[in-house]
């Protein structure tokens, strides 16, 4: 869903609350903002695409420098709005470095499109590239909720 399809609504509340005003009625702002953010909420569902790489010692900064290239090219796809590309902290057994790059599909329909028409050949580049020094796995995920604080 794209991101101006509350615009419409937003407009709605707004026209709402000035006919209200100008009615001369008590106007709760608190249940206009509840009502606004139940509607965000529960109309903008979000997918995460997320690919987990551990890379050998050896090939680690050829990775880095190739992955930085990638992630646009994702991107280019138009299928996704952000990406996020992380270290993990944690040392694995198998040794190497492991990093995550969480890519923020636009929506479920756009991530089974990129599967579709896209995936294949972006991950065949990876495997060309680097062979069995680079081990991967995916997880498609679906925020549930999400939280910010503002601290002053």
């Amino acid at each position: 869903m794209p991101e101006n399809a509350i615009v419409p609504y937003v407009a709605i509340l707004l026209i709402s609350l000035k006919l209200t005003l100008n009615s001369n009625f008590k106007v709760n702002y608190f249940d206009a903002v509840t009502e606004l953010r139940y509607f965000a909420k529960n109309s903008f569902i979000m997918y995460i695409y997320n690919v987990t790489s551990n890379i050998e010692d050896s090939i680690h900064e050829q990775w880095l420098a190739w992955i930085k290239e990638h992630i646009p090219q994702v991107l280019s796809t138009g299928k996704f709005k952000t990406a996020t590309l992380t270290r993990v902290l944690v040392e694995e057994e198998m040794g190497g470095v492991t990093y995550s790059v969480q890519y923020r599909a636009i929506s479920r329909e756009a991530l089974d499109e990129y599967f579709r028409d896209h995936a294949a050949v972006l991950r065949n580049d990876a495997v060309k590239r680097f062979g069995d020094k680079v081990l991967s796995f995916r997880t498609e995920l679906q925020i549930v909720d999400e939280y910010t604080v503002d601290f002053k």
